[in-house]
């Protein structure tokens, strides 16, 4: 992909966390904070300054278009709405990069061999590059969950013995 779009990622990161932060929300929506000054506040912690004048000018288009992006979103009173923007961002640059993000949570931490054997299967499976985010959880006695969007494998033990108790509930 292009490294616009990975500025763009990088840029709608940041604004997100920015607005998601306890000292900056009680600052969007109030009427006594001009939305000049709070899209400038952004601009400046998030992205690119287009005032700079050392910057190329790609760069400074980008950055005039970053903020022109936060004054909409300011103007209709929609700047909460950055890190839900930011993640379907993020689920739009991976489909156009195709790269599956996948989430595995297992009983214990898996090994390195387990991991790459795991990613190879997946990635024949759903012919997309993987991304694995592993995660444990002891509660899953053994095995392992694996989650791509509404692709869902349980393989846990926890999983295996619900599916039997409900089986022996409705026979």
């Amino acid at each position: 992909m292009s490294a616009q779009v990975a500025q763009w990622s990088t840029f709608l990161g940041r604004a997100a966390a920015t607005v998601q932060d306890a000292q900056v929300q009680p600052l969007i929506g109030n009427p006594r904070v001009p939305l000049a000054q709070l899209v400038d506040f952004l601009q400046q912690i998030a992205g690119t300054t287009p005032a700079m004048a050392t910057q190329p000018p790609p760069a400074q288009q980008l950055g005039i278009q970053q903020r022109n992006f936060l004054q909409l979103l300011a103007d209709n009173r929609r700047l909460k709405l950055l890190p839900e923007i930011a993640a379907q961002f993020e689920v739009l640059r991976a489909q156009a990069e195709r790269i599956a993000d996948v989430e595995v949570i297992s009983a214990r931490e898996l090994s390195g061999e387990q991991t790459t054997s795991l990613q190879a299967a997946l990635e024949r499976r759903l012919r997309l590059a993987v991304r694995l985010h592993t995660q444990v959880d002891p509660a899953l006695v053994g095995g392992a969950i694996v989650r791509y969007g509404d692709f869902v494998v349980d393989g846990s033990l926890r999983g295996r013995i619900e599916r039997l108790g409900a089986a022996m509930a409705g026979a």
